[in-house]
């Protein structure tokens, strides 16, 4: 896990040790993980969704101390339950309300609940079979849902898997596809399921606007939440590098994780290795 100061960019590692994978709680570099992919924070905690160890993980920002909250080290499956009884299956990302984390269950096609001050996991939506339908909690499909983020009373999902955008309610678990479609990818800019995205995967908003890493369109796309209006602000669909620019004329190259201070984007290009920012 690595920190970098906005303001500077001086990158620190927090905790873990580079090339030294496993699932070792401990504190700063004497912990351990393996394929971290998801991060999210509380203001006091930072919460990590280690992939290939099928667990979530906490680290007090103050002193570096890491736990496991929930899920077991190498043991895989869709058990709701509480701390190390519940089972997850390649969760690749997280979000967070202060109260609870929702967590991205990838390779179970569900959205997962877990109470911060309990560790008590349940599944929000979605479940272990893939596809494509809206409905309410269970009932509804997702296929390959990769990342989240969430406006305090919904859930907005990148269902990388259906190329599409797709809204939790999280009073009442219902699900609706608020852009895209699910199935057929391109790069249309337009408003809800007339719009096309290609495997989108990171997702952050402002409160207005939700902003997606459209990954193999190698695009940053807008969507207006009042009007479901996308429109891509950054790169050029199909065009793949690394070029520092303004709108349509930057590259990016595998672009997934995106998140926001307000003011700017911070994308993580992945296969370019580097942290973008877009004003």
């Amino acid at each position: 896990i690595r920190k970098m100061v906005i303001s500077t960019g001086q990158v620190s590692t927090i905790a873990g040790s580079a090339g030294v994978n496993g699932s070792t709680d401990g504190t700063g570099t004497a912990a351990r993980f393996n394929g971290p992919t998801g991060i999210t924070t509380d203001g006091t905690n930072l919460f990590v969704t280690d992939s290939n160890n099928y667990t979530i993980r906490k680290m007090v920002i103050s002193t570096g101390v890491v736990t496991t909250i929930a899920g077991s080290p190498g043991l895989y499956g869709s058990t709701d339950g509480t701390g190390s009884a519940a089972r997850f299956y390649n969760a690749y990302d997280l979000t967070t309300d202060g109260t609870n984390l929702y967590v991205a269950d990838t390779s179970n096609h569900a959205i997962r609940k877990i109470v911060i001050s309990t560790g008590a996991v349940t599944t929000s939506a979605g479940g272990v079979a893939a596809g494509t339908a809206d409905g309410t909690g269970t009932s509804a499909r997702f296929f390959y849902p990769y990342s989240l983020t969430t406006d305090g009373t919904n859930l907005y999902v990148t269902d990388s898997g259906n190329s599409t955008i797709r809204k939790v309610v999280i009073s009442t678990g219902v699900v609706t596809t608020m852009a895209g479609s699910a199935g057929i990818t391109g790069s249309t800019d337009g408003t809800g399921t007339a719009a096309r995205f290609f495997w989108p995967r990171g997702i952050t908003t402002d409160g207005g606007n939700l902003y997606v890493s459209d990954t193999d369109n190698a695009t940053i796309r807008k969507i207006v939440i009042g009007t479901g209006v996308v429109s891509t602000i950054s790169g050029s669909a199909g065009s793949v590098g690394s070029t520092d620019g303004v709108g349509s004329a930057a590259r990016f190259n595998w672009p997934a994780g995106i998140n926001t201070d307000g003011k700017s984007l911070y994308v993580a290009d992945d296969n370019n290795h580097t942290i973008r920012k877009i004003q």
